[in-house]
């Protein structure tokens, strides 16, 4: 794999915006919670992301496979039905404007023991998501096939929308069932850039750029936890703190808003922590006086995120470092600082490259000790 893709390949490329859709399937991999199921198959996925989707068909059809063996995970759905005795609450009305009872019968609303469930109907879809993104025939067949004999099963319904499939909830008695998820997750988010990048369906700029910023922010976590945690770290995203409030009047706490961490590294055999913030555009713009310059507001920010969490009793916070980590496309910047004891860096990571020099980029960038020594 060459460092860098040429203008030839970027033509001939997939694109989302400018960004080479094999890229975006390896940050969706990076994202999902399939990743820790991968094993060493990981390594080889990482390099050649073009073959996630078959890899992904695999692991769901496996998944789908042993369930159906076992028999899919059933629940309770509500029904109304005429019946000929009382199950749950009777349908007064409908029983009598029909005359029910006069033919022996009764309507009722009752709860029925189901496979036709969000889940099974949701990993059905996925099955069918899935297969015109195969390289394999053979594969693409066993997923069609699959899910036919869900529909056999009994998984008859609709695809659910994405709010009812984020409701469903899994337990510890659902155990069996968290692979086959995750794998149906990544079929549909695969599927996505392929629709943008193709006659199907184009996203409207503004949700692409949300959609996207969302899926960098979770992927840089994910590949962090992936790649470092063997190495001793501790990958803590979404991480709330709060300010070391010494005095306050009665109404401050209720409007003092609290501080959220995208990323927070920790290695404390290395007495090293990392706070990584993941802004969705340019580390540059504009200024007064000259014509690049950082943003203002992420350096205060980030000023805050480190000086406020400053404590006699945490050694590691009296010189934990920043990390702002944007996404670029054919441009790097690479600047540190240290302001008062703590070191910020201000990096890209550019996304129109080939995926190794990604994954490169993004281990550089955490774990080079010249980011402690400046």
């Amino acid at each position: 794999m060459t460092a860098e893709m040429t203008s030839e390949d970027l033509r001939a490329a997939r694109l989302v915006g400018r960004i080479p859709v094999r890229n975006l399937w390896l940050l969706m991999l990076y994202a999902s919670d399939l990743l820790r199921h991968l094993g060493a198959a990981s390594v080889a996925v990482e390099d050649n992301p073009d073959d996630i989707a078959d890899l992904v068909a695999e692991i769901l059809a496996q998944s789908v496979e042993a369930r159906l063996k076992q028999s899919l995970t059933p629940s309770y759905a509500e029904r109304h039905a005429v019946v000929n005795r009382v199950r749950g609450r009777i349908d007064l009305l409908e029983t009598e404007r029909k005359r029910l009872l006069d033919k022996g019968a009764i309507a009722c609303d009752f709860m029925e023991l189901t496979v036709d469930t969000a889940r099974n109907r949701y990993v059905k879809a996925a099955l069918a998501t899935i297969v015109p993104m195969l390289k394999r025939k053979d594969l693409a067949r066993r997923c069609r096939t699959l899910s036919e004999r869900m529909a056999r099963y009994g998984v008859k319904g609709q695809a659910p929308s994405r709010s009812e499939i984020s409701v469903d909830r899994m337990g510890r008695a659902d155990a069996r069932d968290h692979l086959m998820v995750a794998a149906s997750k990544l079929a549909f988010d695969l599927a996505l850039p392929t629709e943008a990048a193709g006659p199907i369906r184009t996203f409207e700029p503004d949700k692409e750029l949300v959609w996207i910023r969302k899926l960098y922010e979770k992927a840089v976590a994910g590949f962090y936890d992936f790649n470092l945690r063997p190495a001793g770290w501790r990958v803590h995203p979404g991480k709330i703190v709060n300010w070391q409030v010494e005095k306050q009047t009665s109404g401050i706490g209720a409007i003092l808003p609290a501080m959220k961490y995208d990323i927070v590294l920790e290695n404390a055999q290395l007495g090293r922590r990392i706070i990584v913030d993941t802004k969705f555009n340019s580390l540059l713009t504009k200024g007064w006086y000259r014509d690049e310059t950082l943003r203002s507001g992420y350096l205060y920010q980030m000023y805050a995120y480190l000086r406020s969490q400053v404590k006699r009793d945490d050694a590691m916070s009296f010189h934990s470092t920043g990390l702002l980590l944007h996404p670029a496309i054919g441009e790097q910047v690479d600047e540190t600082a240290k302001i008062q004891g703590h070191a910020i860096r201000f990096a890209s990571v550019d996304l129109s490259v080939g995926t190794e020099d990604i994954r490169k980029r993004l281990i550089e960038v955490a774990t080079s000790q010249a980011f402690e020594q400046t």
